[in-house]
């Protein structure tokens, strides 16, 4: 199969893949005619219009880019649950997987200058069924861009794992991207992880800078993490907020922490806390002063009446979710959000930050290819 694309891979899941491949494809755009985009296997999928199953990120590159192959073209394989059993038990062949997720790559190949492949979590995803990143990689005779996080030790210890399976199934490494770099350490991070990568021969191709926003999850985010429907402020939907306050002190204490643009979580029981934020947003707005704020009400008991009625006059965001104050701060903590399309503040700020922070020069070969 021709050599006419790059393969993306990561060291873990949520490493920044789609993230790197949303700028990526802006930069390439500039350079060629049409690039095209396939995401060979997939786990994480939604439901179109038409009730078929396609993995999340497609969506996100089919309706950002404007790309005119069809959802199948572009996700051709998913792990639905239970997939893991049924393979085992003998109810699916890799053989079958290799040939349709070619077949694919190779129609819409056919209609663009480039293509990005975008693989699936770590290296070593998908080995269960014989098709993991490095097997579909070989499989489209594609070399692969590997994505880790920021760092030196603990990003060189990950790269060696997922490249010695890369090595394993004779696909080469074309070059490393570190995501989200400590902006204090970047200059010391890239001198020291250029000349760890020297004794493998392979570049370092970007350094990308931490940054809080593309990690700040928005109201839409908190709705998929929790199972639930704002009941307020549905044009906040796509807000981020800058900070984050679990409340539980008295209301006289956290009137004096009360600031702009943060997202409050305490008990659905807490009227004084939200009469509070409700004042506050009166007076300032008296003074024609700006005041965002969101709202995550906890606990088993839904806020009152006459509480949303309040907190929909005032048109703040709303989410209410039954469970305690302690296990929604634990689920936000470990939660990461991800890049949807209708997210266009995040997408725009995705491309932007990887335009300013990859070699494209480096990436291309004297051709103009990847």
């Amino acid at each position: 199969m021709a050599q006419k694309g790059i393969f993306i891979g990561a060291t873990g899941q949520n490493v920044g893949k789609t993230t790197f491949c949303l700028g990526l494809i802006a930069l390439l755009q500039k350079r060629y005619q049409s690039v095209g985009f396939i995401k060979p296997v997939g786990q994480r999928h939604i439901l179109t219009s038409n009730g078929d199953p396609v993995d999340k990120d497609v969506v996100l590159f089919k309706e950002h880019f404007n790309l005119k192959e069809s959802y199948q073209e572009m996700s051709p394989i998913l792990f639905p649950q239970g997939f893991t059993r049924d393979y085992l038990d003998g109810m699916y062949n890799s053989d079958d997987f290799i040939t349709k997720i070619r077949s694919a790559y190779s129609k819409i190949a056919k209609n663009n200058d480039y293509m990005i492949v975008e693989g699936t979590g770590h290296i070593g995803v998908g080995s269960i069924a014989d098709l993991d990143n490095a097997q579909v990689a070989k499989a489209l005779d594609l070399e692969v861009i590997l994505i880790s996080t920021g760092g030196i030790g603990k990003a060189f210890d990950e790269l060696a794992l997922n490249r010695s399976l890369l090595e394993a199934r004779g696909v080469k490494i074309k070059g490393v991207i570190l995501n989200r770099v400590l902006t204090q350490k970047k200059a010391m991070v890239d001198e020291y992880i250029t000349k760890a990568l020297k004794r493998w021969n392979i570049p370092l191709m970007g350094s990308i800078p931490f940054n809080e926003f593309l990690n700040s999850p928005s109201m839409k985010d908190f709705e998929t993490l929790f199972n639930v429907h704002l009941l307020s402020g549905e044009d906040y939907r796509y807000h981020h907020f800058e900070k984050m306050h679990f409340v539980s002190t008295s209301a006289k204490s956290f009137e004096q922490h009360i600031k702009s643009n943060q997202l409050i979580i305490t008990s659905s029981t807490r009227e004084d806390v939200v009469k509070a934020l409700i004042d506050k947003k009166k007076k300032l707005k008296s003074k024609n002063e700006a005041f965002e704020m969101g709202l995550i009400l906890t606990g088993k008991q839904p806020p009152k009446d006459s509480l949303l009625k309040k907190i929909r006059e005032n048109k703040i965001p709303l989410l209410y979710t039954p469970i305690d104050n302690f296990l929604a701060m634990q689920k936000i903590s470990s939660y990461t959000s991800k890049i949807l399309n209708e997210d266009r503040d995040k997408v725009d700020k995705a491309i932007s930050l990887i335009e300013n922070h990859i070699n494209l020069d480096l990436l291309c070969d004297s051709r103009g290819k990847l």
